[in-house]
């Protein structure tokens, strides 16, 4: 279980998780990468896609389908990245709380093997450094003082 507060309102936060324009911003892990490949088919039963690459060319990705939707609090989607790696189960949860957002996010491993497997090639760090740079991100995108939006706009039509 990984857990974040950032200090941004909730619907915020789940569009950087949600619209496809935002998590090439933030999802990168360590630095050298970026994701030129982002789809998104926010539905249950739509897929998700991501494809990273390095400065010298080398690309990694994965890809998951969605279970299920609930703008702007759950997002439960399957997560595999090919090859020998095991599939997951992701439930991501925000929860407003005075001041921001709490985020918690469950991955589910098949196994214990699989989930230290995963651990060994610094997915923490990883995770992390994508994490401080969400926390920037949200405060470029945030609304302003009044509470007017700012560059991502207000949330859109809730996905069923």
């Amino acid at each position: 279980m990984l857990t974040r507060f950032f200090r941004a309102p909730r619907w915020l936060v789940w569009e950087t998780w949600a619209r496809p324009e935002h998590l090439p911003h933030w999802l990168l892990g360590p630095e050298g990468w970026t994701m030129p490949v982002c789809e998104i088919d926010l539905r249950p039963g739509g897929a998700w896609r991501f494809v990273w690459r390095r400065t010298d060319g080398r690309e990694m990705g994965m890809s998951g389908v969605y279970r299920e939707v609930k703008p702007p609090e759950r997002l439960v989607s399957t997560e595999s990245w090919g090859g020998d790696w095991p599939e997951t189960v992701n439930t991501l949860v925000l929860a407003e709380e005075e001041g921001g957002t709490r985020m918690t996010l469950w991955i589910l491993y098949p196994s214990k093997h699989a989930r230290d497997a995963a651990l060994q090639p610094g997915m923490k760090d990883g995770v992390s450094l994508s994490y401080d740079r969400l926390e920037e991100y949200l405060r470029t995108i945030a609304p302003g003082p009044e509470g007017a939006p700012g560059p991502a706009g207000p949330p859109g039509p809730a996905a069923s």
